[in-house]
C-alpha cells in the first residue's frame, strides 16, 4: 500500500507539474500585451517599457520560467499584473467562498444522486420512476449558466425569496456573528442548487444501472425464492455491493463541479477561484491565471487520488492482490 500510495503520490505531483507548466507557456504565447488592458494611453513607450521591465515582462521566456519555479519552490505565487498585489493574497481572499460553494453543492450532489438512484432502482418502472428520471435528465441537460439565470429571475426577482448574487448583504459587517451566518447561507442557496441540481443525475443514473445487474444476480434471486424482504435484499445487499464502484465516480465528478463552479461564480458574482480566474483571463493577468490553475489541477488530482485510496481502503483485494484478487 505504501508504495502503491507513493508511486501514485509522484504521479500526481507530475501531473500537476505539467499542467501548470502547459498553462504558464500558452498564456505568455497567446497574442496581445496585458499592458494595454491595464496602462494608461497617455503613457509613452519609453514608460509602457519600464511598467514592462518593472514587472519582468520584458525577460526571455525561459528566464521567466525558472524565476516561476523558483517563485513556486518559496511558496512566492507572484505580483498581479492588474492589481499589483501579491497573487497568494488574492487566491487566499477567493479559496474559502469556493470552497463553501463546491462543498455545499458537492453534499447536495451526493444526496441527490444516492436517493434518486436508489429509489429508480427500487421502482423501477413506477411514475416514480419516469417522473424522477426526466427530472433529472431535463437538469443535467440545461446549461449552468442558464439554469442559474433563471433561478435569478424567479427566486431573486419574481418572488423576492433569495439575493440576486454576492456572498454578503450591504449591511452585513453591522450583523452579530449568527446573523452573518445566515445571511451567508442565504446568498449561498441559489448558486448551490444551481451547481448540485445541474450534476447529480450522471451519477445517480450509473448507481441505478449497477444495483439494477446486482438485483438480477444469482444469490438475490436466491434471496427472494427464500421470502426474504424486498428492502432488506435492496439495503442489505444491493446498495453495498453498489456503492463500491461508486467511490470512484465521486472523486471523478469532482473536476466537473469545479468546472461547473466557475461559471455559477460568473452568474452569480460569487467572490470565488472561478470569478478570479475569469477575471484575470479577461486581463491577461498572467501570474493569477497560473496559480489558479495550478490549485485547480491540485484539487482535481486531489480528488482522484482520494477515490483510488477510498477505493483500495474498501475492496480488499486490491490491497492483497496476491490473495486470489485481481
Amino acid at each position: 500500500m505504501s508504495a502503491w500510495l507513493a508511486r501514485r503520490l509522484a504521479v500526481s505531483l507530475l501531473l500537476v507539474f505539467v499542467v501548470t507548466s502547459t498553462v504558464f507557456f500558452l498564456v505568455r504565447l497567446a497574442p496581445g500585451d496585458p499592458l494595454h488592458r491595464m496602462v494608461d494611453e497617455s503613457l509613452t513607450d519609453a514608460d509602457r517599457d519600464l511598467v514592462r521591465s518593472r514587472l519582468g515582462l520584458d525577460r526571455p521566456l525561459a528566464i521567466q520560467y525558472l524565476d516561476w519555479l523558483g517563485g513556486i519552490v518559496r511558496g512566492d505565487l507572484g505580483t498581479s499584473v492588474k492589481q499589483h498585489r501579491p497573487v497568494a493574497d488574492i487566491v487566499g481572499e477567493a479559496v474559502g467562498p469556493t470552497l463553501l460553494l463546491t462543498t455545499t453543492a458537492y453534499v447536495l450532489h451526493l444526496l441527490l444522486a444516492f436517493g434518486v438512484g436508489v429509489t429508480v432502482a427500487a421502482r423501477r418502472g413506477t411514475a416514480w420512476d419516469h417522473g424522477l428520471q426526466t427530472m433529472g435528465l431535463v437538469l443535467y441537460s440545461l446549461p449552468s449558466f442558464w439554469f442559474g439565470l433563471m433561478l435569478i429571475m424567479l427566486f431573486a426577482r419574481k418572488l423576492g425569496w433569495f439575493p440576486v448574487g454576492g456572498m454578503h448583504a450591504p449591511d452585513a459587517e453591522f450583523l452579530g456573528p449568527g446573523a452573518r451566518a445566515v445571511d451567508v447561507v442565504h446568498h449561498l442557496a441559489l448558486p448551490a442548487l444551481t451547481l448540485g441540481l445541474g450534476s447529480f443525475m450522471g451519477m445517480a443514473r450509473y448507481l441505478r444501472a449497477r444495483l439494477d445487474e446486482i438485483l438480477a444476480e444469482e444469490h438475490v434471486l436466491v434471496a427472494r425464492s427464500r421470502g426474504i424482504p424486498e428492502g432488506r435484499i435492496l439495503w442489505r445487499h444491493a446498495v453495498r455491493e453498489a456503492l463500491l464502484p461508486v467511490i470512484t465516480l465521486v472523486g471523478l465528478h469532482l473536476p466537473f463541479l469545479i468546472g461547473g463552479a466557475v461559471v455559477v461564480e460568473v452568474v452569480f458574482g460569487w467572490p470565488g477561484m472561478g470569478r478570479v480566474a475569469v477575471e484575470a483571463l479577461w486581463a491577461r493577468d498572467y501570474p493569477v491565471i497560473v496559480a489558479t490553475t495550478w490549485i485547480g489541477a491540485c484539487a482535481v488530482v486531489l480528488g482522484s487520488l482520494l477515490a483510488d485510496i477510498a477505493y483500495r481502503w474498501a475492496d480488499p483485494r486490491l490491497r492483497h492482490p496476491g490473495q486470489g484478487g485481481p
